[in-house]
């Protein structure tokens, strides 16, 4: 027994014979299993609006309820919000008690204590856990917004007391937790020219996102489908807002920037899912098919670079991922029957909180394969973010140019047509101008071509016309020689009706 001990000891039994030859990477399956389930403890149930994890490592859950349609009377519906633990389904930690419903509850990334919640009918509050269900402060009607306040975000400074906040009216104002009686800052989101923001003017913010490594810099997305690139070192309101992008039919939903490449960013509306990159305003370098169910709401994976989440009205939450596939998901879940409206990934990547239309969140775990990034991937991602922005911006030159020739082209025309007496050119010109539609240079070129071809078509029909006279005069004598003479025809007499014919035959049989 000792001379066995003595053996172990003089030999090691760890030693690794092959530590030199690199794994070989096991091919995961992707897979999503459902941890747990929150749902709303008011009757009757509302849907979930906004969801925000605690930056404490993230184990609560802040989940705002609110029925969003416009005037709804729906008797006794409770304006109360909830903190859940992420361990204790069953009953939440602590129920936020607002006198309206709260849109949007975010917690402050420095201090878990603290939240911001914007409400329903304009004003925007913060809480604070430790000092129970009531807010602790909260903002003035006359310096609130008009409409439900739709987004709030927490800014990155040194003494975390400052947030902003967007509504549908058209406003973006700027609060600092200590003194919530007036905004320290308002930005109307007026996109014309003019000196004076008119708020009449101004396109309804739906949603906002704030990156915390560009500080000084946001984006908003409108009603209308557009998205502001907005700089808050602006000194006026047009120099705030830097850029605009058309990026959907309908409302922006979701807009987010992708964590590792801050200048490409998601936004998610209508029935399509699209990438963006900063430098390429007129189309988006990547985009989905549209899809059968209209998407509600997306993320991208904070771990893994080329995922991102779309949620459907269907109940599906898909998956994507961009190196593997761009035509399809990668993995699609059934969540619920119910439509989904919300959905916050967790800091760690497998764990995604989603809302749905009833009130009910799912908290959903994704396999590893989801979550976790390769060694490659930031490479192969970033070629290809370079490769599609690349084509992006050759197709836009192509175009630019294009407009341009047409342009000039439809400029010369005009003034040749001003100068010559019932030139062609002038009546094509007075078409295309009878309508403001038609003023555009692709219209207008393509109605030029059509003309042309209509008298060329008309030309080819009359070539007799336009012989000299000699020739047709030659072609038609020629013609005559050949032309066989006619046969006389003897006249012919009126055929009898057939009454008279009957009687003589009948007077012939008595004879």
């Amino acid at each position: 027994m000792e001379n066995c001990i003595l053996q172990n000891n003089a030999i090691n039994i760890y030693q690794q014979y092959f530590s030199d030859v690199e794994e070989t990477p096991m091919v995961e399956k992707s897979s999503a299993r459902t941890v747990n389930v929150y749902q709303d403890q008011s009757v009757p149930t509302r849907p979930i609006t906004h969801i925000s994890w605690s930056p404490d490592n993230q184990t609560k859950l802040a989940i705002s309820h609110c029925n969003m349609v416009y005037q709804a009377q729906i008797p006794k519906e409770s304006p109360f919000s909830y903190i859940w633990e992420v361990e204790n389904p069953n009953r939440p930690l602590l129920t936020l008690k607002p006198q309206h419903s709260c849109v949007c509850v975010e917690y402050n990334q420095k201090d878990p204590h603290l939240l911001a919640s914007g409400h329903i009918n304009g004003l925007v509050a913060v809480w604070d856990t430790r000092k129970g269900h009531e807010p602790v402060e909260l903002s003035v009607t006359e310096t609130s917004f008009r409409d439900p306040v739709h987004d709030v975000l927490w800014i990155h400074s040194k003494t975390g007391n400052e947030f902003f906040s967007s509504s549908t009216d058209g406003q973006v104002k700027w609060w600092d937790l200590r003194k919530l009686a007036e905004p320290t800052e308002t930005l109307i989101l007026d996109h014309t020219r003019d000196e004076e923001q008119q708020l009449a003017n101004a396109l309804g913010a739906s949603v906002l996102e704030y990156e915390s490594t560009i500080p000084t810099r946001f984006m908003v997305g409108t009603e209308q489908g557009i998205v502001i690139n907005c700089n808050r070192k602006g000194k006026s309101a047009l120099e705030k807002m830097t850029s605009r992008y058309t990026c959907q039919f309908g409302p922006v939903l979701a807009l987010q920037r992708n964590p590792g490449f801050v200048k490409n960013f998601l936004t998610i509306g209508d029935w399509t899912a699209k990438i963006w990159s900063e430098d390429c305003r007129e189309s988006c370098i990547m985009w989905t098919s549209f899809h059968k169910a209209m998407l509600t709401h997306g993320a991208w994976s904070p771990t893994r670079l080329s995922v991102f989440f779309t949620t459907r009205s269907d109940g599906t939450l898909d998956v994507w991922d961009i190196l593997q596939q761009q035509k399809t998901a990668a993995l699609g879940v059934k969540v619920c029957d119910e439509a989904l409206r919300c959905l916050r990934t967790h800091e760690m990547g497998r764990l995604v909180a989603v809302g749905n239309q009833r009130g009910t969140t799912y908290l959903v775990e994704f396999s590893e394969n989801l979550s976790v990034c390769n060694k490659n991937d930031k490479m192969l991602l970033t070629a290809m973010f370079e490769r599609e922005t690349r084509r992006e911006k050759i197709l836009e030159a192509r175009n630019r140019e294009i407009r341009l020739k047409l342009k000039t082209k439809a400029q010369a025309d005009e003034g040749a047509g001003e100068g010559a007496e019932g030139g062609e050119g002038t009546a094509e010109m007075e078409i295309a101008a009878t309508d403001a539609t038609f003023m555009d240079s692709f219209v207008v070129s393509a109605e030029r071509e059509f003309y042309t071809a209509i008298e060329q078509e008309l030309a080819k029909l009359k070539p007799v016309e336009e012989a000299p006279p000699d020739e047709v005069h030659e072609e038609h004598d020629q013609f005559t020689e050949m032309k066989p003479q006619p046969v006389p025809v003897q006249a012919e007499l009126p055929n009898p009706s057939p009454q008279k014919e009957k009687a003589k035959d009948k007077g012939k049989e008595k004879t």
